[in-house]
């Protein structure tokens, strides 16, 4: 029998695979012998496959959802099939060798991107960070997991990779927390270059800059996510980064980003708040 409880990130991706099986399969008002008379498998396998005993490969899930009469749900099912193995990725594990090569790791993703959305509720967007903004947050996240030290060179991969907001042929959305502008990260000289070099750079020509104030009657905060291309969506946890692929669900991202981005203000107004988060000269 399966743990009910899974105790990896891994197993939770797979049970939530096989839930959903069994879910079309009880809403197509079948029995397991009848999903397994309707794709000639031996009723083993459908045991096996809707209780996460055996993950589905592609074809699995095409002739299930075949035979439940749900083909509408066969590109979720897939994309979060082909992503089970990669959908957690867990922090240490990642991090191992330092966090440099995890900067440089995104590369070929931004450069692929054509439209970016992002929400950040609680630090400063990554592609927006200044060297010593980037090196005193890397900093805390590399002694609480315990990384090897190479946050200058993690903070330098950083900029060097978020220059691409400079270049044409892409857009970027950022909805960020008024809070998160306030949070104190390297102390005060290094929040003034940070949100001196946030005014610049909300004139960039393909940066749209807004900011929710915090008393802006928004959805709840969320966790910090971007958004690449409608195509994917990296979620950033205390243990794990997330990426989703299933179509459904980026689309449930696009729809909080679009919410986030009404609730928010730009320009001039925008302005006024980043300006007044500028530490006071001690």
């Amino acid at each position: 029998m399966t743990n009910p409880y899974p105790s990896t990130a891994l197993d939770a991706a797979r049970r939530a695979i096989a839930d959903q099986l069994r879910e079309i399969r009880r809403d197509a008002g079948l029995t397991g012998r009848d999903v397994a008379a309707r794709t000639g498998w031996q009723p083993s396998k459908v045991s096996r496959l809707q209780s996460a005993t055996t993950p589905p490969s592609d074809d699995d899930i095409r002739e299930w959802c075949t035979a439940c009469g749900a083909e509408g749900r066969i590109p979720d099912l897939l994309a979060a099939n082909r992503t089970a193995d990669s959908m957690y990725m867990e922090w240490r594990r990642v991090q191992r060798t330092g966090l440099r090569r995890l900067q440089e790791s995104r590369i070929p993703l931004y450069e692929r991107t054509r439209q970016f959305r992002v929400y950040s509720s609680t630090v400063i967007p990554g592609f927006l960070q200044t060297h010593g903004y980037a090196a005193a947050l890397l900093g805390s996240i590399a002694r609480f997991h315990g990384t090897p030290n190479d946050v200058d060179d993690a903070a330098t991969a950083r900029v060097e990779r978020s220059k691409i907001v400079q270049q044409a042929g892409r857009t970027y959305s950022f909805v960020v927390e008024e809070a998160a502008l306030r949070r104190a990260v390297g102390g005060p000289d290094v929040m003034t270059e940070q949100l001196l070099h946030l005014l610049d750079a909300a004139r960039y020509p393909a940066v749209s800059l807004g900011v929710i104030p915090s008393h802006a009657h928004a959805m709840w905060p969320l966790e910090t996510f971007s958004v690449y291309d409608d195509e994917t969506v990296f979620v950033e946890l205390l243990t794990a980064s997330l990426t989703i692929t299933a179509p459904t669900e980026v689309a449930q991202y696009v729809t909080a980003h679009a919410e986030m981005t009404r609730a928010a203000v730009f320009g001039p107004d925008a302005y006024r708040i980043i300006a007044g988060a500028i530490p006071a000269p001690s």
